[in-house]
Parts: structure tokens; C-alpha cells; sequence
């Protein structure tokens, strides 16, 4: 999708995260104290990226999940910005900037923290994968 086709999909925000590799302030978004039963999928191209099983309260101020649906739709790679060292996390598809994962999650659900903001997030819940075309990732979300 191109750039202008995307500014007119995605709200400022929206467009600014995944496709600028900005961040949303802590405790704004909408997915971070929210816990249906669904999938989270990536905002630009619908990719299936995390379950809501895997979600968790971190206390960092957004979404945290212990790891993806699949490794394969996650690319990680080093990011320098900001004077530090930490592992971003982009969607393989799209290439949408998604957040960063680091390695003080729950040590009874892996040990990762996969720190996502929500403006790169779309939320399919349960009752509606079917109807939406994900019912192959129901087995996911218990």
C-alpha cells in the first residue's frame, strides 16, 4: 500500500507508529487495560500478530504480550534511537513499526515482554473472527 493510500486508512497516530517509528504516550492507548477474549492484528495489512491469552499486565503503559502467534510474522531487529540499545519489533508483511520486545516478562510465560503500541493494533474479537475471516486462530485465544 502506498503512503498516501495509507494517511488516508490510518488516523495520524496510527501512521506515525507504524510507519514513522513513533510512540504513543504511555497509558493512552486504548489496548492497554483491555482484556477480551480475540487476536490483535497488525493495523495496516490485518496480519494476525498476538493473542489475547498472551496479554498481560506489565504496568509499562502499553499493551504487553509474552510472545507472537507466530515468530514468522515478527521481524526484530537493534534500535539504537534514543541513546539506548533495544530490539524493535516490525511486522513482516507490511513492515509496520509495532513496538519492542525486551527480556524482563514473566519468567513462568517465557521471560519476553513484547511492549506494542496500540496504534498499530487492531482488535478482532472472538465472536467475530469467524465472520472476519481468522477462525484458524480461534485455537489461540482460550
Amino acid at each position: 500500500m502506498e503512503k498516501q493510500e495509507l494517511k488516508k486508512k490510518l488516523t495520524p497516530m496510527q501512521y506515525a507508529v507504524t510507519q514513522e517509528g513513533a510512540t504513543e504516550k504511555p497509558f493512552s492507548g486504548e489496548y492497554d487495560h483491555f482484556y477480551e477474549k480475540g487476536i490483535y492484528v497488525d493495523i495496516v495489512d490485518g496480519t494476525p500478530l498476538f493473542a489475547s491469552t498472551d496479554k498481560f499486565d506489565a504496568g509499562c503503559g502499553w499493551p504487553a504480550f509474552s510472545r507472537p502467534i507466530s515468530a514468522t510474522d515478527i521481524l526484530e531487529q537493534t534500535d539504537h534511537s534514543f541513546g539506548m540499545q533495544r530490539v524493535e519489533v516490525r511486522s513482516q508483511e507490511a513492515n509496520s513499526h509495532l513496538g519492542h520486545v525486551f527480556t524482563d516478562g514473566p519468567k513462568e510465560l517465557g521471560g519476553l515482554r513484547y511492549c506494542i503500541n496500540s496504534a498499530a493494533l487492531s482488535f478482532i474479537p472472538l465472536d467475530e473472527m469467524d465472520k472476519k475471516g481468522y477462525s484458524q486462530y480461534k485455537k489461540y485465544v482460550k
